[in-house]
This record gives C-alpha cells, sequence and structure tokens, in this order.
C-alpha cells in the first residue's frame, strides 16, 4: 500500500529547497527507489513539500539521507501527515 506524506517545515524557502536537492543529487538520493511522486508548492518563503512512497520502510531509509541534509539547512519539517493512499490516478503525457 502507498503512503502520501505531507510535509509543511518551517524555514524552508525556496533557495534552501533547491540546495536540499542539490545536496540529495549529490548524495545519490534524488531519485530514491520507492518514491512515487514529489511536488514542492507554496509561496517561496514558505514552501510544502507532498511525497507518494512504495511503503514506509523506503520513506524511513530515505530519511536516513534527508533529516541530516535537511538539519544543515535548518529547515525543521516537524509532524509530517502520514496517510494511506486510497487511489491514485496519473494524466498522460
Amino acid at each position: 500500500m502507498a503512503f502520501t506524506i505531507t510535509f509543511r517545515p518551517k524555514g524552508m524557502s525556496a533557495a534552501k529547497y533547491d540546495e536540499v536537492i542539490r545536496q540529495l543529487n549529490a548524495a545519490g538520493a534524488g531519485a530514491p527507489a520507492g518514491r512515487l511522486f514529489h511536488t514542492c508548492y507554496g509561496p517561496p518563503n514558505a514552501l510544502n513539500v507532498v511525497d507518494v512512497w512504495s511503503s514506509m520502510e523506503q520513506f524511513e531509509k530515505f530519511g536516513g539521507v534527508l533529516i541530516p541534509i535537511l538539519t544543515a539547512q535548518g529547515i525543521d519539517v516537524g509532524q509530517p501527515d502520514v496517510q494511506p493512499q486510497h487511489n491514485a490516478i496519473t494524466g498522460k503525457a
């Protein structure tokens, strides 16, 4: 069962988000196994993130790489909202 995880971090600007993505790519974790979807949205000084993961185990493994990067950037993710996914519909390219 897939899980949808919503983050409303404190202190995540567009510049910090871009740096986190750069560091994840440098660590080989820019497109981790099990992450089905990722989007970042909101105003440039208060971005939010939604991820869809195949399993909580894969998400937790990714967290081992992500959390130290976020911490170094001064981003507090707080408590993410984790919900089981009921359905997913994708559009055609």
